[in-house]
């Protein structure tokens, strides 16, 4: 774990601006009742890391130091290996130039699975198992609902021949594995939890096609939070796959797998100027800080760039980061408020609800971490690259 920050134990108005702030009690709580969630259906968690990027968020998350976890990038992998996290998949279509790559993670120790979805990956797999005697593990990637990539779970042929190709390789065929993104434009709970529905059964058909072929099929791994937080069952589902939810943002909040006062990351910036005949307030916190991500603008609520909170972390009244550039931020009403606007002044500090917080993450290198009286408890690094 890494040590106090040199400002560990003092206020807020001690931190540079803008900042990346995480509350470590809202954190918790988020990760206990996944667990909680998932534990009574029955089936094995697999964090996510992929927003978190850290190991002190991590050792939060995982069941255990060795993990399970899983990855979006190599860099992530690497950096978790030499923190002793053992047990991970890499969740993103396999390139075969990274195949090198991958097979040093894992003769460090680590056990590093793949995932694929085509005849010509599993064909590169195959020569890298027979050339280097490494049963590289793999998990082929099943379309759930048509969001982005995948076999089809009803393709039969295609999931048959990319295991022989595997198997007959001398590489490890552990199961099948998907996602629900399209789970992320709905948010009515009973569509969200027939979405959960589908992501099963597509997974259960997938893995029975395998298994009728005399293929193995150990692990049925699915996930997205949405879906992870509206699962009504997982018969068949081995693990469940989920990550944004420890941070929670206003995109999940949109979509109803979070509250917003669960939202446990915030970037925290500072009042720089006012353009008072506009009803706008300026800040140092610009879409290098906050991201360009705009995925409330498809939900019923547009949450701008992000919901603006007192220091204490309380939404103010209709208050939106409107606009932004580079390193300014534009405070305005939500159009057709009533609200007033707050009286800030130059120097005062405000936080900013992320509307993803995958992309505003990736904006820093580190966390400052809150205690429960709001105080800064200490400073976890984080990563980003690939």
């Amino acid at each position: 774990m890494a040590g106090p920050s040199p400002g560990a134990g003092m206020p807020l108005d001690t931190l540079p601006t803008p900042c990346l702030l995480l509350d470590e009690a809202r954190l918790r709580a988020n990760v206990a009742r996944m667990r909680a969630h998932l534990t009574g259906l029955g089936v094995a968690f697999r964090p996510h890391l992929k927003t978190a990027k850290s190991l002190e968020v991590a050792r939060i998350a995982m069941t255990s130091p060795e993990g399970p976890a899983m990855v979006s990038t190599l860099r992530e992998a690497e950096y978790f290996a030499a923190g002793g996290v053992r047990d991970m998949i890499y969740g993103v279509g396999l390139a075969p130039a990274k195949l090198a790559r991958v097979a040093a993670i894992r003769a460090g120790g680590a056990d590093l699975a793949v995932i694929l979805d085509s005849v010509e990956q599993a064909e590169a797999v195959a020569a890298h198992a027979r050339a280097s005697g490494d049963a590289l593990p793999v998990l082929i990637e099943v379309d759930a609902d048509g969001h982005r990539s995948g076999v089809a779970p009803g393709d039969r042929d295609t999931l048959v021949a990319i295991g022989r190709r595997l198997v007959d390789g001398g590489a490890s065929l552990r199961g099948v594995l998907l996602h629900a993104g399209d789970s992320y434009s709905l948010r009515d709970p009973a569509a969200l939890a027939a979405a959960a529905e589908a992501e099963r059964v597509a997974a259960v058909t997938a893995a029975g096609a395998l298994r009728e072929a005399g293929l193995p099929c150990p692990v049925v791994s699915v996930g997205s939070t949405p879906t992870a937080r509206f699962a009504r069952d997982l018969a068949g589902v081995t693990e469940v796959r989920a990550g944004v939810f420890m941070f929670g943002d206003l995109v999940q909040a949109g979509v109803g797998a979070v509250a917003v006062e669960d939202i446990a990351l915030s970037v925290l910036a500072t009042v720089i100027g006012h353009q008072r005949a506009k009803g706008w307030i300026v800040v140092d916190a610009g879409w290098m800080a906050l991201s360009r991500d705009r995925g409330t603008a498809k939900q019923p609520v547009d949450q701008g760039y992000g919901v603006v909170c007192d220091r204490a972390g309380r939404p103010y009244r209709d208050l939106l980061v409107a606009d932004a550039n580079q390193e300014h931020g534009i405070l305005a009403l939500r159009p057709g408020s009533a609200a007033d606007l707050p009286d800030l002044p130059v120097g005062a500090q405000v936080r900013i609800l992320p509307n993803h917080a995958c992309a505003t993450g990736a904006q820093h290198d580190r966390y400052h971490v809150l205690d429960g009286a709001g105080r800064v408890a200490a400073t976890w690094p984080r990563i980003n690259g690939w």
